[in-house]
């Protein structure tokens, strides 16, 4: 079982559904430390003014904006801390989207969600919607005191958050000199493009992950081991982490439904709107009175460890 990055809820309309978020991806690459050629000790990054050549403690470090030529906007970690959006630990569904409609480019990393304090029904619920409109939910998500734009995509039994770039990070290609689109004007003949669909053809098959290895890693660590087998090893220390926690509420999810269309349709008042809700009052009281009464829930922010 992964660790969890931080326990929270997806809203949308007024539905509520506790959540822990996972990493669904791992770096695979070869882990190389620096290490002192001559004794061997491990070798670390330092903290040098590059003016002086000298190194300098992290009390004497701030954190500048350039904004000219050699000109800087100093700020400090409490105006940074009031400019972070706000840590709600909830993945807020703004709409529903197509997922054809997100190029590839925009994707970046991907997240399981895995529901959590009773929350299996409504979790299902919202995987199997969106299965059946072919949707998927583009939400706003902070993670790490970061603020995201997101996909939440149903996958098998899974919902995932993929986190993605914003617009303002893709590289536009007008710079690029590229051939014009459309066969015809870039001047290809309708015989090699038929010559170039049967290859195409012949090569397709169905994605199997299995089959594909990072080549380099297996041969860099098949030397590995063999010099570890050899008796060629040095001590290493190990790093350690830990994980948090935090509370989520499960409530009346027909009821939040019900409540959430008839937002849509402006028949409730403006606490609809906002993605979330309090429990649901055990009195008999009138529902129209209920209504009126009930205020957004506001998750608890817990300490975030940091994203992998």
């Amino acid at each position: 079982m992964p660790r969890t990055l931080w326990k929270g809820a997806i809203s949308f309309g007024l539905v509520h559904i506790p959540v822990g978020l996972y990493p669904a991806s791992q770096e695979d690459d070869i882990d190389f430390d620096w290490l002192d050629k001559r004794t061997l000790d491990p070798v670390g990054y330092k903290r040098i003014n590059k003016r002086t050549g000298k190194e300098i403690t992290k009390e004497h470090i701030v954190k500048g904006v350039e904004r000219g030529q050699g000109q800087y906007v100093v700020l400090s970690d409490e105006e940074i801390r009031n400019a972070y959006p706000k840590t709600t630990q909830t993945i807020e569904i703004e709409s529903f989207v197509k997922a054809g409609d997100i190029p590839f480019v925009y994707l970046e990393r991907p997240y399981y969600l895995a529901p959590i304090n009773k929350g299996d029904k409504v979790y299902a619920l919202l995987r199997e919607t969106l299965l059946a409109a072919g949707r998927i939910g583009l939400a706003r998500v902070v993670i790490q005191t970061k603020q995201h734009l997101a996909a939440l995509v149903p996958a098998g039994p899974a919902l995932m958050l993929n986190t993605l770039r914003w617009p303002s990070e893709i590289r536009t290609w007008e710079e690029l000199k590229l051939p014009p689109e459309g066969s015809k004007a870039a001047g290809i003949k309708p015989a090699e493009l038929d010559m170039a669909r049967a290859l195409v053809e012949d090569m397709s098959k169905d994605w199997e992950p299995e089959d594909y290895h990072n080549e380099f890693r297996d041969a860099v660590m098949a030397l590995v081991e063999k010099k570890h087998e050899a008796g060629d090893v040095h001590e290493v220390t190990p790093q350690e982490s830990t994980e948090n926690a935090a509370p989520s509420n499960v409530i009346d999810l027909t009821e939040l439904l019900k409540r959430s269309l008839a937002g849509k349709k402006g028949k409730t008042d403006e606490a609809g709107a906002s993605g979330a809700s309090s429990k649901v009052a055990k009195s008999g009281t009138a529902k129209s009175a209920t209504a009126r009464k009930r205020t957004s829930a506001a998750t608890a922010a817990p300490k975030r460890k940091k994203a992998s």
